[in-house]
């Protein structure tokens, strides 16, 4: 049961990296939620599952790391990107051979904490993370010096802010997890399932990981997506049986949980209803009528121009800066 939560884990972490890379939310939150159930299941982190476990933690948090009313800690004072930070410290003691890469995104984290505690109007607190953030030494003395007199302007847009965005955070720790994922591929189950679709003639396509074109008319895509995850629980249904002598048995509900989230249905007939889920990620959210009261209520308190802090007291659905500016728009031509 152990191992074969090693490898699922590992696995999951792949995907989790994968759709980070890919831009995929839907997939992302979803194979985020395996990593962490597996995670959560762990009485201790094993020496060798450590990288694995603190990158799943990273990668949920930077995900998050813009939204400040999400909580990781028991601290509700610690925003999503502080937490990031304390991962992503301890994958640097993982490893040493990316010294510059580690430094550049330590930096860009540290920045962006700041960064967005200002985007959402809190410069209190932005004042009282960077005193947690940064040392008196000699070398975090320049950076420390800058940040104190952008915070002192209360200014979000100031030009070191821009110049070290979230988006460069973003494609820096991209960077990272490709790297990471190249490694990856040496995991056992990701190397049975590909044997696997060798032996089953599924084609280069599948085996290079990139995403097969679903066509929702065609029933053959359904049906080899189901013939990979069978196979995969083939694979496991024999070495059941061959390790009967007290080595292990391979526990069928983690690889049920495996094969839910490889079809990400309840059952395959609904492959035809919910289409890919690249489509889902990119489906356009309405605003609702209670939304826009919530940006009329903000405009009204705090002007036209300041998102940031509309968006930060607002009641809205998932939004950002960018999508209330161009709400506003629309509804100024509306009337």
């Amino acid at each position: 049961e152990a191992v074969a939560a090693d490898w699922v884990l590992e696995f999951a972490c792949y995907c989790l990296c994968r759709h980070f890379g890919e831009g995929c939310a839907a997939e992302f939150r979803r194979w985020g939620d395996v990593a962490q159930a597996l995670i959560n299941g762990l009485s201790r982190i094993p020496p060798h599952q450590k990288k694995v476990v603190y990158l799943c933690q990273l990668l949920i948090r930077i995900a998050k790391g813009q939204k400040l009313e999400c909580h990781f800690e028991n601290d509700p004072g610690i925003s999503p990107l502080e937490s990031a930070l304390s991962f992503w410290t301890l994958l640097e003691k993982e490893e040493v051979k990316l010294e510059k890469l580690h430094e550049d995104i330590h930096r860009l984290i540290q920045i962006q904490i700041v960064a967005v505690y200002m985007e959402n109007g809190y410069f209190k607190e932005a004042a009282e993370v960077l005193e947690r953030l940064f040392t008196d030494s000699e070398s975090d003395k320049p950076l420390r010096v800058k940040l104190a007199t952008v915070v002192k302007s209360k200014d979000p847009y100031v030009p070191l802010l821009q110049s070290f965005s979230y988006n460069l955070l973003i494609n820096k720790i991209k960077s990272y997890v490709e790297l990471f994922m190249k490694e990856s591929e040496t995991n056992f189950l990701i190397q049975a399932a590909t044997k696997q679709i060798e032996s089953k003639g599924f084609g280069a396509m599948a085996l290079q990981n990139k995403t097969l074109n679903v066509n929702e008319n065609d029933e053959r895509n359904s049906g080899t997506k189901l013939r990979f995850v069978l196979s995969i629980c083939t694979f496991l249904y024999h070495i059941n049986g061959r390790m009967q002598n007290g080595c292990f048995n391979v526990d069928f509900s983690l690889v049920w949980m495996y094969v839910n989230c490889l079809l990400g249905l309840n059952n395959l007939q609904n492959v035809e209803k919910r289409g890919g889920s690249l489509a889902c990620c990119r489906r356009r959210q309405l605003w609702t009528y209670k939304e826009d009261l919530a940006l009329k209520s903000g405009i009204k308190k705090f002007g036209v121009g300041n998102w940031a802090k509309i968006l930060a007291h607002g009641d809205f659905n998932n939004r950002t800066s960018v999508m209330l500016k161009d709400r506003w728009r629309t509804l100024c031509r509306i009337v």
